[in-house]
């Protein structure tokens, strides 16, 4: 039996994650209230249940504080009951789009700034997200994407032959990504920022490319870089890791660390074991 419990925030894509369980095999409910949790997984643990995989989605409408919730959770736990807390997560500022585009108010601030309630919510979820199992950060994935990574994570009798991998640029005056695997520091790089000709462009620029790839000390950080990652694939794949990401961080994730992104990934790209994509976080911020 596997039990799924589905939370996150408000936006991030728990309706989305149920509809790709369901389609997958999983019973799902959404929104059960909390006070019936226990009931409902004694009921599909049961001998006899024809209930093999279950998931149960859960937001701030439960109907018990949400610090409840997480009181029920552990005490199920302690009881034995054994489930997954999956937990999805999203950046303020795509979950600020994503209620625009579909005119929706935030269930915490529904008369006031959709911002207001994601900070209310996101106070409201870190004792869970700290229990969760698994993090899934949305931000960046695309509902076919999203789906590959469910599948990835819970299709069940299913062995996993291929690595999704992640190569990330970004910027670490805008933070470092939370949910980074690896993180390398290319700030010790010539920075293409103080060349006139070059300060405006991006890492994905021929000249500014060039320029970055043609002093020694890059040469070598790629070779020694793609031979790690190269190293450690079959190694993650063996211990069942679904996904992996690489993130490559420069001053202001617009030169640097777009161009060791976009290398490494040319280099990683013959690997048959991983499924590769390459995001650069800044793409679109403006220059200076």
């Amino acid at each position: 039996m596997r039990f799924i419990v589905v939370t996150g925030i408000s936006g991030a894509g728990r309706t989305t994650a149920l509809k790709y369980l369901e389609d997958d095999g999983y019973y799902c409910v959404d929104n059960l209230p909390v006070r019936l949790l226990e009931r409902f997984m004694e009921l599909v643990t049961s001998p006899g249940s024809e209930i093999s995989r279950a998931a149960l989605g859960l937001d701030v409408r439960a109907d018990m504080p949400f610090s409840s919730v997480v009181s029920v959770l552990t005490e199920l736990r302690n009881k034995g009951y054994r489930f997954e807390i999956l937990f999805l997560d999203c950046s303020d500022e795509v979950l600020v789009r994503r209620f625009k585009e579909s005119r929706r108010a935030h269930p915490l601030s529904p008369g006031g700034r959709i911002i207001e309630g994601i900070r209310k919510e996101r106070e409201l979820l870190s004792e869970i997200r700290e229990m969760a199992d698994r993090v899934i950060d949305t931000t960046d994935l695309t509902p076919r994407q999203f789906g590959m990574e469910l599948k990835r994570i819970f299709a069940e009798e299913q062995k996993l032959e291929q690595l999704a991998v992640t190569v990330m640029s970004f910027g670490f005056k805008y933070g470092v990504p939370e949910d980074a695997d690896l993180l390398f520091d290319v700030r010790f790089l010539p920075n293409p920022f103080y060349i006139e000709a070059l300060k405006r462009k991006t890492g994905q620029d021929a000249a500014v490319r060039d320029y970055v790839l043609g002093f020694p000390q890059t040469e070598a950080f790629l070779r020694k870089l793609s031979d790690l990652i190269s190293f450690l694939i079959p190694y993650y794949i063996e211990e069942g890791k679904s996904q992996l990401m690489i993130c490559i961080g420069c001053t202001g994730g617009q030169h640097r660390s777009v161009v060791i992104a976009d290398a490494l990934a040319g280099k990683l790209a013959g690997e048959k074991k991983i499924a590769l994509r390459v995001v650069h976080r800044e793409a679109g911020r403006y220059q200076i």
